[in-house]
């Protein structure tokens, strides 16, 4: 167990706190841990197909890495928002379409050493195209992939997203186990 001795300094943002606190280790020595307050999140790996064989993305540029990348669609969550609610609005806002159908198939702490965040990961099919302007500050390009070809892209490294990876895991798994009906149609 650690134990916070005090906040040494504090950087508050739109979306998210960072911390750099003074912790008594069970030792009894003192170190520094950094904690980022960050909101929960939720993350689509939305099917265009009734065979789930195709896959919506979105390209995006990610400030911290300085290139864009693909992944499925996701965000976070606004105050008091269910993880559902944000999935959906964020489905809409980043790609036009609207599901009929969504399932929490995992959640997770993408950096668990230093942050909060929780990411709750859905398969989201019987997908519809609004006439919806989707954010084109944010995404630049929205496109369907066939599965198998997104992992030849995660081998070859051309997709690195970890909710992605993890997504495309968990379907994979479902699928060679051929549990996939029950995971994704059981509701």
């Amino acid at each position: 167990m650690e134990e916070r001795v005090r906040t040494l300094a504090s950087l508050h943002a739109n979306h998210f706190s960072a911390h750099l606190d003074a912790v008594r280790l069970r030792t009894g020595r003192i170190t520094e841990r950094i904690r980022m307050e960050h909101p929960e999140a939720a993350a689509m790996l939305a099917f265009t197909d009734a065979d789930l064989t195709q896959v919506l993305m979105v390209r995006q540029w990610r400030y911290a890495i300085g290139r864009e990348t693909w992944e499925i669609p996701a965000g976070k969550l606004d105050p008091g928002e269910s993880a559902e609610d944000g999935a959906r609005r964020e489905l809409r806002e980043e790609t036009g379409y609207t599901a009929s159908a969504l399932v929490p198939i995992f959640r997770y702490y993408p950096a668990i050493g230093y942050s909060n965040e929780l990411i709750v990961i859905f398969a989201a099919w019987d997908l519809k195209r609004e006439k919806t302007q989707r954010d084109e500050e944010e995404i630049s390009r929205v496109a369907i992939f066939p599965v198998d070809r997104l992992w030849e892209d995660v081998h070859r490294g051309e997709i690195t997203d970890g909710k992605t990876v993890i997504a495309l895991s968990l379907f994979q798994s479902l699928r060679e186990r051929g549990a996939l009906a029950r995971a994704f149609f059981s509701v």
